[in-house]
């Protein structure tokens, strides 16, 4: 997103952040009920365009989307969709994009409310993996002719009792409405909004071997003083790299195996 987009969806978080303090507020109830609207948006092309359309007023587009949604959802759905659409958006797709966003932020709200935020970001990091490492799932859980509700069920059978119930949900999903995204596209920016819930970035840990405790903790330290903030690493191990250590955060790998001194060696002979 970028200019209007942007900020309209700041101030949604904003909006979410305060609604979502009140204990009393169900955040996994409300996120069902903000996926709902965003399947509704992504379905409906000619409601969106009315609803971001810059040439209407703000409250009237409000006033429409509390008829529609009213009797449908809760109050505090209504309230943040109205919200949403008395904002100038950049395009219409912007403002699928921050419902459907809002909607997992109050899911791992749910899920750091319970205390289970840090199993959520680690279960999603793993499943990533695990489809990563099977040709075969993959394929099945990205296939446009397969049912959203059998991927769906597949998903169920996978994770159910293995992982959180607010993983699962995300999971579910993210593979039953792919919006034209990648499946690790979707998991990567699940686990930037985890991490994000505690204002933390995430680094992609690859090593030969598993790391120690005491050595993660080395690690989280070096890494927060480096990037001036938290740090969740998520850790893979992969005999491939032969010895030292990979990380990954955001866009930036900083390479420190012993494979990929070897592959420089052989670029630098080969030269």
């Amino acid at each position: 997103m970028n200019g209007a987009s942007r900020e309209a969806l700041a101030a949604a978080r904003g909006r979410l952040d305060a609604l979502t303090d009140n204990t009393s507020v169900d955040a996994a109830n409300l996120a069902q009920e903000l996926a709902a609207v965003t399947a509704l948006l992504d379905r409906e092309v000619s409601l969106r365009r009315v609803l971001t359309d810059p040439a209407q007023a703000g409250e009237a587009k409000a006033e429409l989307a509390r008829r529609l949604l009213s009797g449908q959802v809760g109050g505090e759905t209504v309230d943040l969709v109205s919200g949403m659409v008395r904002s100038r958006w950049s395009q219409s797709r912007d403002l699928v994009d921050g419902v459907e966003e809002l909607a997992n932020i109050a899911d791992l709200t749910a899920a750091q409310q319970a205390g289970v935020l840090d199993s959520v970001e680690d279960e999603l990091f793993r499943f990533g993996r695990i489809v990563a490492s099977s040709t075969e799932l993959r394929s099945a859980l990205t296939d446009r002719a397969a049912a959203a509700s059998a991927k769906g069920e597949l998903l169920r059978s996978l994770l159910g009792g293995r992982a959180d119930a607010v993983t699962e949900r995300l999971v579910v999903r993210l593979v039953t409405q792919p919006r034209g995204r990648s499946l690790e596209a979707g998991l990567e920016s699940l686990s930037k909004l985890a991490a994000a819930r505690r204002d933390r970035m995430v680094a992609v840990v690859t090593t030969a071997v598993p790391m120690t405790d005491g050595q993660k903790q080395r690690l989280g330290a070096v890494l927060a003083k480096v990037y001036g903030r938290q740090m969740h690493l998520n850790l893979d191990v992969d005999p491939a790299v032969l010895g030292g250590i990979s990380v990954r955060v955001g866009d930036e790998i900083i390479n420190g195996t012993i494979s990929e001194r070897l592959e420089e060696a052989s670029r630098r002979l080969a030269g």
